[in-house]
């Protein structure tokens, strides 16, 4: 069975509660068959839609059920994206206050002294500078796809709905 075939298995009840209740059990299943840019594509589409919260809640969220290294991880990809010095003066200069001078990266210990509302801010922030650092945010976290389930059922059955999409756009 391919990966359009479970979606359109898993998706085929998407109305009933019974399948969003069950929406990390369907996610399991297609994360095993999908690849990190399908998986990605899935939830950049997830966090730009407007049926889930804004992009910077939910990395906000992802962030604060992430390991240290997960959030240096995220908080790196969103320094890479904007560079260092946009990225340092967003959000009130949250992230400029725990980097030192030059330094382009972010270590996991720094990443700890973040809160999750000031990531959704950073990111919210991110978004507007720089559109693209959704995709590039959902693709870090393809490789930790641990993290999207807790964003909750109606998250992931939009990401599967997506991924579903673009999987019968390519099938012709």
């Amino acid at each position: 069975m391919g990966l359009l075939d479970i979606l359109q298995q898993v998706m085929s009840g998407a109305g009933s509660g019974a399948n969003a209740a069950n929406a990390e059990t369907h996610f399991d299943q297609v994360t095993q068959h999908a690849s990190q840019d399908q998986l990605g594509a899935g939830l950049a589409a997830a966090m730009r839609s407007d049926q889930t919260p804004p992009f910077g809640n939910m990395v906000g969220q992802m962030f604060g059920n992430s390991s240290p290294n997960q959030k240096a991880g995220v908080l790196n990809q969103i320094l890479a994206t904007l560079g260092p010095a946009a990225a340092a003066a967003i959000a009130g200069g949250a992230l400029g206050r725990v980097l030192q001078p030059g330094q382009t990266q972010v270590t996991p210990d720094q990443a700890s002294q973040l809160s999750p509302a000031q990531v959704t801010e950073i990111a919210a922030h991110a978004e507007q500078a720089h559109p693209g650092v959704v995709d590039q945010v959902s693709q870090f976290y393809a490789e930790h796809s641990g993290l999207i389930k807790t964003l909750g059922g109606a998250a992931l059955m939009v990401a599967l709905a997506k991924m579903k999409e673009h999987a019968s756009d390519n099938r012709g």
